[in-house]
């Protein structure tokens, strides 16, 4: 028998060179792909794209630039970024050493933790702005009952109100990359604690020598995903302070919508591409982080 009569004898073994017919395993998978790739280009690709088209005149970036709260702007958002982020993963490190710990009470404490994060954004944040009314809110008034003095009116102060937009921004998404650095803290082998203890190290010496280089790659990955989420995000600001007083306190986010309500589109257009150069080397970084 022949070498191509030898192939043409096994079954489901097809000639070299010839096109093999796809199974229908692989048909009925190929066919249930196409709805996601609809919903990709119409609500993903589409939207970029013609965002883009918009913002494709130069003289929309001279009139970014001829407006003093775009500098402002650029100038929160990167405050927002090297402050809030950094602070939010150092604390929510801090925190996932102490979540990670097999006590019932503490279980209990970490159901009321995440709720801040569970919720939805607008009944919360709304609550802080309520809360930081000058005339009625809960915090002047405790004030005005203990020292019987008038409270600031938080929001508006721009440096006041940038503060608090951080603050709220950390207490809202603190929960989510604790628990991803409790997760992390879970694979290590407690093995490694076991036989350090046995070698008589501190704690710090086990969170410098095991802790530390088994999480490291995990806090930096979610440490710059975290950057570009919040490049994104417009919750924090926008539902706390509307970019006021003034519009002192808009980031780059916001910045797009307060065009939009001035009915400037090509504007807010641009002042969504000019963050990406902000956001690509974040996700270059990222992704060569992962393929390592």
């Amino acid at each position: 028998m022949t070498t191509s009569a030898a192939i043409e004898a096994v079954p489901g073994r097809a000639r070299p060179g010839a096109a093999r017919r796809p199974s229908r395993w692989e048909f009925w998978g190929r066919l249930m792909v196409v709805p996601y790739l609809l919903v990709f280009l119409v609500f993903v690709l589409y939207p970029v794209c013609y965002g883009l088209w918009l913002a494709r005149h130069p003289q929309s970036y001279v009139h970014l630039a001829d407006d003093p709260i775009f500098f402002r702007s650029v100038i929160n958002t990167l405050v927002f970024l090297v402050v809030a982020i950094n602070l939010k993963m150092l604390v929510a490190l801090l925190l996932s050493g102490f979540f990670v710990q097999q006590r019932w009470w503490i279980r209990i404490l970490a159901a009321v933790f995440i709720l801040p994060w569970a919720l939805p954004s607008i009944p919360t944040i709304l609550s802080v702005r309520f809360m930081l009314n000058p005339e009625w809110g809960v915090i002047n008034s405790l004030i005005f009952r203990l020292t019987g003095a008038d409270g600031p009116n938080w929001l508006n102060d721009p440096t006041l109100a940038l503060g608090f937009s951080m603050l709220v921004h950390i207490w809202k998404s603190l929960p989510f990359w604790t628990l991803i650095l409790v997760a992390g803290r879970l694979a290590i082998p407690a093995e490694q604690y076991e036989a350090a203890s046995v070698d008589g190290a501190s704690k710090l010496q086990k969170f410098r020598f095991i802790t530390w280089p088994a999480m490291r790659t995990l806090y930096v990955t979610s440490l710059i995903l975290s950057m570009i989420w919040t490049l994104g995000d417009f919750n924090s600001v926008y539902l706390l302070t509307g970019g006021g007083p003034a519009d002192l306190t808009h980031v780059l986010a916001t910045l797009g919508i307060r065009y939009l309500r001035l009915d400037q589109v090509d504007l807010s257009m641009a002042s969504i591409v000019v963050a990406m150069p902000l956001v690509l080397p974040l996700v270059y970084f990222m992704m060569k982080r992962l393929s390592k």
